[in-house]
């Protein structure tokens, strides 16, 4: 029996590539939140307890952008409040400014992460912030988390292709990415909001954001597939020593701001082909096919994901 028909790859390592990479599993916020019905908050704490029992070992869970922002995301509290954690799990909330903030702190969350753009427009439609304004937003979320002991990443959105402004320059990316830096965060996210990435642009983003001083094991990426492209640009980065890769179980995702963003990469999709790489993940495939296939099953479609498809059919 050959392996694919037992759901496995067939491993065969490559050169230059890490020997474990950390999947930083955004199903359950970037995933859900451009839902239209609303899904109930036990469904939500079912799909986090699902991913952590498959291995997934930081699961992004919910946000504290104001409710009429991001409506499906409106039971934040309520969420965190009946999560069982699981020891050695680290869950994230995205929070925009200092009142998400205050609402993170009361709800016992550790992991922060704040959500900036590369581009001026994005800018202007995501956060109401000029590109340079932004900057003061999140400054005192920053320093203030810190004090208090959370750890804070940065996602910045629109690194490789703007909607209304087109391509993004490499070093405009990396410029921004510096100053979140600066101001106190541990990780710089670079998003790929529409998908429009290619290999050779996430090399020249990665480049220019370590020769602005951002280290590579600080950077992660996320990659949205509208094109297809999203598996061959985490490779990309891969060989350039990014450790740390965004995905959604599934495949879902969009962003309520860029109508043009499609699912994220799929987190089955990726770990298929980590795993036939020989990279370390802690992911079991099949018990996370299987809570995709469920959480598909509750959202009423199929799973965009194609190794989900070929595995639960």
């Amino acid at each position: 029996m050959g392996a694919c028909e037992v759901g496995l790859p067939t491993v065969v390592p490559a050169d230059g590539l890490p020997a474990r990479v950390t999947i930083w599993e955004v199903g359950a916020r970037d995933g859900l939140q451009n839902e239209q019905s609303v899904v109930p908050v036990d469904v939500k704490i079912e799909f986090l307890d699902r991913l952590a029992a498959a291995g997934l070992s930081i699961l992004e869970a919910t946000s504290f952008v104001h409710p009429k922002w991001v409506p499906q995301l409106a039971d934040a509290e309520d969420l965190l409040a009946a999560l069982s954690r699981v020891d050695g799990v680290r869950y994230p909330v995205l929070v925009p400014n200092d009142r998400g903030l205050d609402r993170a702190l009361a709800a016992g969350v550790r992991d922060i992460a704040i959500f900036g753009s590369a581009t001026e427009t994005f800018a202007n439609k995501n956060l109401n912030r000029s590109l340079d304004e932004q900057f003061s937003m999140f400054e005192p979320v920053v320093t203030r988390a810190r004090a208090e002991g959370l750890d804070v990443r940065a996602y910045v959105s629109m690194c490789f292709g703007d909607p209304w402004e087109g391509s993004v320059e490499p070093k405009q990316v990396a410029a921004v990415g510096k100053r979140l830096m600066d101001m106190g965060c541990s990780q710089l996210s670079l998003g790929d909001t529409i998908g429009v990435a290619t290999p050779g642009q996430v090399e020249a983003v990665i480049a220019a954001v370590a020769l602005d001083g951002v280290p590579v094991d600080a950077v992660a990426v996320h990659f949205h597939d509208t094109y297809g492209q999203a598996l061959s640009n985490t490779l990309a980065a891969l060989r350039l020593g990014v450790t740390t890769v965004d995905s959604s179980a599934g495949g879902l995702g969009g962003c309520p701001y860029a109508e043009s963003a499609t699912g994220n990469l799929a987190t089955e999709d990726l770990v298929w082909m980590l795993d036939g790489l020989g990279v370390e993940t802690g992911v079991d495939l099949d018990k996370l096919a299987d809570t995709s296939a469920w959480m598909a099953e509750r959202l009423g479609r199929p799973s965009p994901s194609r190794v989900v498809r070929a595995l639960r059919g």
